[in-house]
């Protein structure tokens, strides 16, 4: 045993080896617990077959150990491990299911047969492991955690975890986000909201909650609040194009076509690498446009689609591929748009001005003036 330790220490597997295999044969391991423990002789023993690489050794030596002490945990968390490296899935799996039999409170052991679980797409199984970790330790986060993902991967409901996760931990920003993205998605709008307000209590910094609070808004028709919520987001990273156009969007859907087109000069100012910002222009005048037309056109009308056809160029020019209704403005430019026939019947006192302005009061949030063009 001596000489097994010394050479073990000096990292010589080969004699390491050779001296346990004399022990077994000799059959040390059954002369005296206290000089020659059997756990002691076969971990060691197998320990030096695996670092030779020799897994399928290090196998056959633990098995021949636990035929004389077959509760030995660590022996069976060894063979595991050999198992495992030879890719015998089944058989690691097995000894793992025996081990938490042997070890029913050892919460590492019961991670990790939860993790072959996950690994074999047993989820079923994941599920039950990882709630037995969570009767031992309620408060393992891991474990819930992962929990969630095992409910959603075998197709059940995993909000009643993602809420117990956040009850037991409401100063955790985190799970309240995680709690209040999966009420979304069960078309829960109020109820995240109420758990976004709590969040953003907490801490007013955070740009996802803002996200997520819009979102739970938007879900319940209210563009109001969630217009309000984009802005304190905007508040917070007011270089954020993107944002100024979700914003202007919602201004759209309520016809605040003046905020709108605000928020569309703000993106314009911000957002310099394409020509979403001049689309966005476009957008609010097309669809205030659509909104107030008359039937037949008015002048105020014509002014209106020229303005949003313009923004539409403009923005094509610098790369914009979002909503775009330049060609069929184009293709009816004779019957909607303000051109060259209706310059003609101006009177002087608009020619002087050298520019167009829609005095309808449903316009009046109309904030550029149409410059006519040369060729008119």
């Amino acid at each position: 045993m001596s000489s097994a330790a010394e050479y073990y220490r000096n990292r010589d597997w080969k004699q390491t080896i050779r001296i346990y295999s004399e022990i077994t044969q000799l059959d040390c391991d059954e002369w005296n617990v206290i000089y020659a423990p059997p756990e002691e002789i076969y971990q060691y023993y197998s320990i030096a077959y695996e670092q030779l690489g020799k897994f399928d050794s290090a196998e056959i030596v633990l098995l021949d150990g636990l035929q004389k002490i077959p509760q030995n945990i660590q022996l069976r968390k060894r063979l595991a491990y050999a198992y495992k490296r030879q890719g015998k899935i089944d058989k690691e799996t097995i000894e793992y299911e025996r081990l938490m039999d042997l070890a029913p409170e050892d919460i590492t052991l019961l991670n990790d047969l939860a993790k072959i679980y996950k690994e074999q797409d047993r989820f079923v199984d994941q599920i039950l492991v990882l709630e037995k970790i969570l009767n031992i330790d309620q408060n393992n986060e891991i474990a819930q955690s992962e929990l969630a993902i095992a409910y959603e991967s075998s197709g059940r409901d995993p909000l009643d975890i993602y809420q117990k996760r956040y009850d037991d931990n409401t100063d955790n920003i985190s799970y309240g986000l995680d709690y209040a993205d999966r009420l979304i998605k069960a078309n829960r709008g109020n109820d995240a909201i109420v758990v976004l307000d709590r969040v953003i209590s907490k801490d007013s910094s955070g740009k996802l909650a803002y996200r997520k609070l819009a979102e739970a808004s938007i879900l319940i028709d209210d563009l109001e609040n969630a217009a309000k919520s984009y802005e304190l987001l905007f508040k917070i990273d007011p270089r954020d194009g993107k944002v100024a156009i979700l914003i202007s969007n919602l201004y759209i859907d309520l016809q605040e076509f003046g905020k709108g087109l605000r928020w569309a000069d703000k993106a314009i100012s911000l957002i310099s690498n394409n020509g979403d910002g001049y689309g966005q222009k476009g957008k609010v005048y097309y669809i205030g446009w659509d909104t107030f037309r008359q039937n037949p056109f008015s002048t105020d009308d014509r002014i209106v689609a020229k303005l949003a056809y313009d923004y539409f160029i403009q923005a094509e020019s610098e790369g914009y591929q979002g909503y775009n209704k330049r060609n069929w403005l184009k293709e009816n430019a004779k019957d909607v748009l303000y051109g060259k026939a209706q310059w003609f019947m101006a009177d002087d006192k608009v020619k002087r001005s050298r520019g167009l302005r829609p005095s309808s009061p449903v316009y009046n949030w109309v904030t550029d003036v149409l410059k006519p063009e040369v060729s008119w």
